[in-house]
């Protein structure tokens, strides 16, 4: 039985004191035999990271991974970088680099298998807006998303994490329903599972606004494996609040 994940996606927040506030805290309240936990934080901040969950139950993740493996592409970080830092699990197409940063299905699927071949699990974000899911258009658009990274990776599909983040339930306060999410995270498992005979073992994580208050609902479906956890990550008793939830 594959064990749960909870990530928290820190997005652009943190400080060198408030960090390690936050991580002190994390660990001091870490239940004896928690589920997985990884923190995916600002590249600034790896080193410090990989010092204070040094030998703890807490991974560390990347918010992003360039799909070069080196060269002149001023800004980026490779694989093999982040690697070094004992990143574990790297973020790809999450919805505000998909919208802000113009990535396609393609560049998500080639950082994947970057990310794969140094060693770093990618956590492949898909998901709808809400003109998408007001269309019908939910199931299209994660089977498209998630079919670039298939195509690309090949029968390597086995050794990712699926993050499905409804774009319009994502720092909006509004979640979708555990059946809702339930619905859309039994389409990916189908999806995977035409492409892999170790479907199984890939952990489908929700990742829209999940919270202290409706964690253990939504982690209560047969096929949400974990969470992708934003704004209730930054906050100490929150986040453990979701790892016990998870239990």
């Amino acid at each position: 039985m594959k064990k749960e994940l909870i990530a928290g996606n820190w997005k652009m927040n943190g400080s060198l004191a408030g960090n390690e506030a936050l991580v002190k805290a994390l660990l001091a309240g870490l239940p004896a035999q928690p589920c997985e936990v990884a923190v995916c934080v600002p590249a600034l901040y790896l080193a410090q990271l990989q010092a204070l969950v040094a030998g703890s139950p807490i991974e560390l993740g990347a918010q992003d991974v360039s799909m070069h493996e080196s060269g002149a592409y001023t800004g980026e970080l490779s694989a093999a970088m982040l690697r070094e830092f004992g990143v574990r699990y790297a973020i790809v197409g999450h919805s505000e680099r998909r919208q802000y940063h113009g990535e396609t299905d393609q560049l998500v699927a080639a950082k994947a298998k970057t990310a794969l071949a140094s060693g770093v699990t990618p956590i492949v974000c898909v998901g709808e807006t809400l003109a998408q899911r007001e269309a019908g258009k939910t199931e299209e658009v994660v089977k498209r998303q998630l079919a670039a990274v298939i195509h690309t990776n090949g029968h390597c599909i086995s050794e990712i994490v699926v993050a499905y983040e409804p774009v319009w339930a994502i720092g909006t306060g509004k979640t979708a329903s555990p059946e809702q999410a339930q619905q859309v995270h039994a389409v990916l498992r189908a999806q995977l599972k035409a492409a892999s005979a170790q479907a199984e073992r890939i952990r489908i994580l929700y990742g829209g606004s999940m919270n202290a208050a409706n964690a253990a609902q939504l982690l209560s479906q047969p096929d949400i494996d974990g969470g992708l956890i934003g704004g209730a990550s930054l906050k100490a008793q929150d986040f453990l609040s979701i790892i016990a939830a998870a239990l």
